[in-house]
């Protein structure tokens, strides 16, 4: 009974002490409250541990908190199904066992070089293209472990863009942020704020006013991300945010619906003349000289895909088929 009791006592000391000797690791201690102490004691604890997540136990999953900012829509191009946008992106996660006394250190946190600590590999599954946007090299890293990561992103992402309404078309786009090689197992990714805050930034820090225009945004978990690893059925977690943008109609009010309009009631209006005067053949001619210019305009500004054909184009070839005719 005695040395079952010692046993039992001597394995809670040895508990004990190996709490103690983890909590003291944990901590950074400065020498003295400067930034150079600061980033001195960070250079023998942290740096040169990137090639592993910042858990202690490697199944705890890391959180990455995801958030952005639509800065500019830049481009639509109907033909590729490309949209082409700008946007800052913000991770935020949490080096497990890091933390250091503010007081001590002199500060809350740091700027450090990106490549010296551990990032997620997010990446945006409708992406298509690099990067174009200016390179970032810094990121914070605060007392409680806590990394804050942002960058600028120039997105050139595929969309399915229908334009059967055009030029009143509404477009919904998509965003699906992921991990490029982790899986749920590993990397858990979670909204960092409500939707509706996110797009309440993105109007008040858009700079494009240009042909297309930020209405609304939504977001969500997705449950369906299933792909198939070499051991077997696994699952990566994903965000997944719609954009819905709306064209600014007004330059294709003006320079096509209402000009196809006055062509067809001029060229109604003009079998009301007598067909016995000369002046109706020189009237007629007149109206298809317009029609030509007309659908050589339209040519230049109805958008062009393989899929769909906007509802204006049809109009134009009723105009082709049973245009003037003298």
């Amino acid at each position: 009974m005695n040395c079952r009791s010692s046993t039992m006592h001597f394995v809670f000391i040895g508990f004990i002490m190996q709490s103690a000797l983890m909590r003291s690791a944990d901590t950074i201690n400065c020498s003295q409250p400067t930034a150079e102490s600061l980033l001195q004691a960070l250079r023998e604890s942290v740096f040169g541990k990137t090639e592993v997540r910042p858990v202690i136990n490697p199944r705890t999953p890391t959180k990455i908190q995801l958030g952005f900012v639509l800065y500019a829509v830049l481009d639509v191009d109907e033909k590729a199904q490309i949209l082409d946008t700008f946007i800052w992106l913000r991770f935020d996660w949490t080096i497990e066992g890091l933390s250091w006394d503010p007081v001590e250190c002199g500060t809350d946190r740091i700027t450090l070089p990106r490549k010296k600590l551990w990032r997620p590999d997010i990446v945006i599954n409708e992406f298509i293209s690099d990067n174009q946007a200016p390179k970032t090299y810094y990121l914070y890293l605060y007392n409680n472990g806590k990394a804050e990561d942002q960058l600028p992103v120039h997105v050139i992402s595929s969309c399915n863009l229908d334009i059967y309404t055009f030029p009143f078309d509404i477009q919904n786009c998509t965003y699906t942020f992921s991990s490029y090689k982790h899986t749920i197992r590993d990397v858990q990714i979670l909204f960092l704020e409500p939707v509706e805050a996110t797009l309440k930034k993105s109007l008040k820090y858009m700079e494009t006013k240009g042909e297309w225009q930020l209405t609304d945004m939504s977001a969500r978990k997705s449950a369906n991300s299933s792909y198939f690893n070499m051991d077997g059925l696994d699952r990566w977690d994903e965000l997944v945010y719609n954009i819905v943008l709306k064209r600014r109609p007004t330059l294709y009010v003006v320079n096509l619906l209402i000009p196809s309009y006055c062509l067809i009631t001029v060229d109604l209006c003009s079998f009301l003349l007598p067909p016995q005067k000369m002046d109706r053949s020189a009237f007629k001619m007149t109206l298809i000289l317009g029609y030509t210019v007309f659908l050589l305009l339209m040519n230049d500004l109805l958008p062009v895909t393989g899929d769909t054909i906007p509802l204006i184009s049809l109009l134009s070839l009723y105009i082709k088929s049973a245009g003037p005719k003298v």
